[in-house]
């Protein structure tokens, strides 16, 4: 792949993470954008970083699941673009969210 078109790729994909991210903090979060693993951590007793760790899992499974199915396929067709653009994009944002939370424990 030339070096264009894999920034294209990357450039699309952030801009895809950010309109999502925008899109569920009205959805899911009040005015603190971490607010669903901190009530999630207390739920569950634990810290919210491993709360985000736990519901990340979900998504890691199922796109391991993704890539054993098209790797025993022999083809990446097997499932739609627009199911690896979701799955994909949904893993990116669970790691900029960790990536917050990391950030907001070390006071930084």
């Amino acid at each position: 792949m030339k070096a264009e078109k894999f920034d294209q790729i990357i450039e699309n994909q952030l801009d895809i993470c950010k309109n999502v991210l925008c899109r569920k903090a009205n959805e899911y979060a009040t005015n603190d954008r971490l607010h669903n693993f901190k009530q999630a951590a207390s739920m569950q007793c634990c810290h919210p970083i491993n709360a985000l760790g736990g519901m990340m899992a979900k998504h890691t499974i199922s796109i391991y699941d993704m890539i054993a199915a098209t790797e025993k396929a022999g083809s990446a067709d097997l499932y739609p673009a627009g199911l690896w653009e979701e799955k994909i994009t949904d893993h990116i944002n669970y790691l900029l969210l960790l990536k917050a939370l990391v950030s907001e424990a070390r006071g930084t």
